[in-house]
């Protein structure tokens, strides 16, 4: 007598066993869903406010940036941070604001630049730029300038090939946007750039 109660409670568990593993597959579909839309969105706010990828276009960087050469840009860093000489910056043309440029910062406000036959002068000391290869070095002068308040003397690291606050002017703080931070491609160049 005792073995005809276990068998249908065997029947019963049989029969709920395919519900549980339908409850633990919907489960684990639920939560992946959940861990990618969090994801996504956790990258939207990272690429939106934070970092965002660029490539760089042109040759005026070189050889600090190459021509096509992918790059993150940190949107945020100058919230907290003041633009310092030496920085690779992101800034709209002020040409043309749809446009972007790339270029490092040589004067900050209040900064005397000069150029005499290719070497740069800030506040009366020549800087040394070991970033600027002699084949990338311009002969060109230019005559002495005081950056205005809010605005930054930016050249580009290939001097003769370069359009930057030598032929445009001193670049407002508005117009500037991001500072170039990490190299990620092509993976020969892949780290912090300075």
């Amino acid at each position: 007598m005792a073995a005809a109660p276990e068998a249908p409670q065997l029947a019963n568990e049989i029969k709920t066993d395919k519900p549980r593993t339908a409850n633990r597959a919907a489960a684990l579909f639920s939560a992946w869903v959940r861990d990618l839309v969090i994801s996504l969105a956790i990258s939207a706010f990272i690429i939106v406010f934070l970092y965002q990828p660029v490539k760089v276009e042109g040759t005026s960087m070189m050889p600090s940036l190459d021509d096509q050469e992918r790059i993150f840009i940190n949107k945020f860093v100058y919230r907290i941070e003041p633009i310092q000489h030496g920085d690779i910056v992101v800034f709209r043309y002020p040409r043309d604001p749809a446009k972007s440029f790339i270029k490092r910062v040589i004067g900050v406000a209040g900064d005397r630049v000069r150029i005499v036959d290719g070497r740069v002068y800030l506040n009366d000391k020549m800087l040394v730029e070991d970033y600027v290869p002699h084949l990338y070095r311009d002969d060109r002068s230019y005559p002495d300038v005081v950056v205005p308040s809010d605005s930054y003397f930016v050249l580009g690291d290939h001097r003769s090939l370069s359009n930057d606050s030598r032929d445009f002017g001193p670049v407002d703080a508005s117009y500037i946007y991001g500072k170039a931070v990490f190299g990620y491609w092509p993976m020969d160049k892949m780290g912090r750039l300075r």
